[in-house]
């Protein structure tokens, strides 16, 4: 049991800690960067964290849905920090970034799968920096000799030629919504979600005038409003984190189901029981048997291989 426990709430973040007499434990949710999703409350094993709809001010915006951890509840395993998909929860031991699932490998690690080629950004080109709405992406340019270039316009057609563009993405912080890859020139950056799922809004269900769901998107272009006055999905943008089913004041109005996430490979209970909780059991059995299946393949050709070897 730890000698001391704290819990402070400020304005930009949420702290919890454990002090023991040789480790500190500490959960930090960063506000700003939370976008009041229903990840983080579905992962956890111990129900510590709760997702509460904030109240709605009439004439103004809806407010993103508040975060809440218990520390009585909390055992600082760290799943929170691994499943959030804006990286806004921070598990340290001794303020060292270290989730005890991932340590004891009782935890995989969700899979940011990006790739970029700057080869393919247009010299001239910044709009993968201006589309990103959570601000992750810095596009920076340099001559041959490495000098950064401050002023594009100001060179000369020679210098331009030689002048080679760099693309810095926080990757931990990308919920992979794709909309750098879609704003950008092709072949420049390939995204894959590592949550999969299908969203839908049933229009006659959704009160008049309502797009709660729309405020509080952080992903801009997921959600936008027609010319019908209803809220659409652009499901190419989605990252399927529910912060719009958190807040939709109609419970059937929005359906929202996450069919697969991409992870590193573990073999554990613990993992699977989250799978269910933040997809579906139909899902887990899906993954099983693509497991299953892979395993077969390498038997086989570990068997072909050994034949092929005595020959």
């Amino acid at each position: 049991m730890p000698l001391k426990t704290v819990k402070k709430d400020a304005a930009d973040k949420l702290t919890l800690e454990w002090i023991l007499q040789v480790k500190n434990y500490k959960l930090t949710l960063d506000k700003k960067r939370c976008a009041g999703c229903q990840i983080c409350s579905l992962a956890c094993p111990k129900e510590a964290i709760k997702v509460e709809k904030q109240p709605k001010i009439a004439g103004q915006k809806a407010k993103k849905a508040k975060v809440d951890v218990d520390l009585v509840k909390c055992n600082f395993c760290g799943i929170c920090d691994i499943t959030c998909p804006y990286g806004a929860i921070k598990v340290t031991l001794n303020d060292e970034h270290a989730p005890l699932v991932v340590v004891k490998e009782s935890f995989p690690e969700l899979i940011r799968d990006m790739k970029v080629d700057t080869r393919q950004c247009p010299k001239e080109c910044d709009e993968c920096e201006a589309a990103c709405p959570l601000g992750l992406i810095k596009v920076s340019k340099v001559t041959f000799d490495g000098k950064p270039v401050e002023n594009f316009e100001a060179l000369s057609p020679s210098q331009k030629s030689h002048v080679r563009v760099n693309l810095a993405v926080q990757k931990e912080y990308c919920p992979t919504c794709r909309v750098c890859e879609f704003k950008c020139a092709p072949g420049a950056i390939k995204v894959r979600k590592f949550i999969e799922g299908k969203i839908a809004i049933e229009q006659a269900k959704c009160p008049e005038g309502c797009t709660d769901c729309l405020d509080v998107c952080p992903i801009s272009g997921a959600l936008s409003l027609g010319e019908d006055g209803k809220v659409h999905v652009n499901e190419a943008f989605c990252d399927y984190c529910g912060a719009c089913k958190a807040v939709c004041p109609v419970d059937d109005a929005l359906a929202l189901t996450r069919t697969k996430i991409l992870h590193t490979p573990v073999r554990s209970g613990t993992w699977n029981k989250a799978l269910v909780r933040l997809t579906s059991c139909d899902a887990c059995v899906q993954e099983f048997k693509a497991i299953a299946a892979k395993k077969r393949k390498d038997v086989v050709a570990k068997r072909f291989t050994l034949e092929e070897t005595i020959r």
